[in-house]
């Protein structure tokens, strides 16, 4: 009876032992990870509606430690050098706010014109891993660049066949349909020095090249003030 009752004992024990074991090693939420000596981070993000890092950190004091106008991490103002007090008690919250991301004028419709070459951007972002592949790589890289090339092309030549084609040769160059829209009327024949087909021709060229400038300044301004950001770097 007694070897019974004592095989019947370790396993309780052995599960006490476990349990002791686990509560000891499992961290205490808002201590630093072990060897980093840094407090750890509790990120806050506010839904659709929107609120201000105020409101999110409960605190009239709020000072942004990354991002800009657009999105931004928020610190309370004691917590802004955190990193450099060991002895900082509990996980420091940083609040991102985005709600100016889906706000602003008319305008930030113009970014749709920068929809397909997003899907090639991606396309280039998601390769899988491939280690010691380096033509695969590479072949991949010229791959991608090609489509964002072809893209530019289609888009610089549907320009060019509406203004050029339909608008400057076949419609402004027949009178009857030049009629039919009086915005084309200074370009009909006989109609005045932009008459001749060059001179039309040379106008409506306009178009497309304006549209090229506008794509490059889009997506400059994306680099710019995006893509181009380096991550904050913090002392060891």
């Amino acid at each position: 009876m007694r070897a019974v009752e004592s095989a019947q004992r370790r396993p309780t024990a052995d599960r006490s032992a476990e349990r002791h074991t686990a509560q000891r090693a499992a961290p205490v939420p808002g201590t630093p990870a072990p060897g980093t000596g840094r407090p750890a981070l509790e990120l806050l993000v506010h839904g659709v509606g929107g609120t201000t890092p105020q409101e999110m950190l409960d605190d009239p004091h709020t000072v942004r430690v990354s991002g800009d106008d657009t999105a931004a991490l928020y610190r309370r103002a004691a917590d802004v050098h955190a990193e450099s007090r060991p002895e900082h008690d509990g996980p420091v919250p940083e609040a991102y706010v985005w709600c100016n991301l889906t706000s602003g004028d008319g305008s930030r419709a113009l970014w749709l014109l920068l929809l397909p070459f997003m899907v090639v951007n991606l396309a280039h972002w998601m390769r899988p891993t491939a280690h010691g592949r380096t033509r695969t790589v590479r072949l991949y890289g010229l791959l991608v660049r090609l489509t964002g090339l072809t893209l530019t092309v289609l888009f610089v030549a549907a320009a060019c066949e509406v203004a050029l084609d339909l608008a400057a040769w076949q419609c402004a160059g027949t009178r009857a349909c030049a009629a039919r829209h009086s915005w084309l009327g200074f370009l009909a024949p006989g109609a005045g020095w932009w008459s001749p087909p060059g001179r039309r021709l040379a106008l409506a060229a306009v178009i497309p090249a304006a549209l090229t400038g506008l794509l490059w300044y889009l997506s400059h301004r994306t680099w710019s003030a995006y893509e181009s950001q380096q991550p904050l770097r913090r002392d060891p």
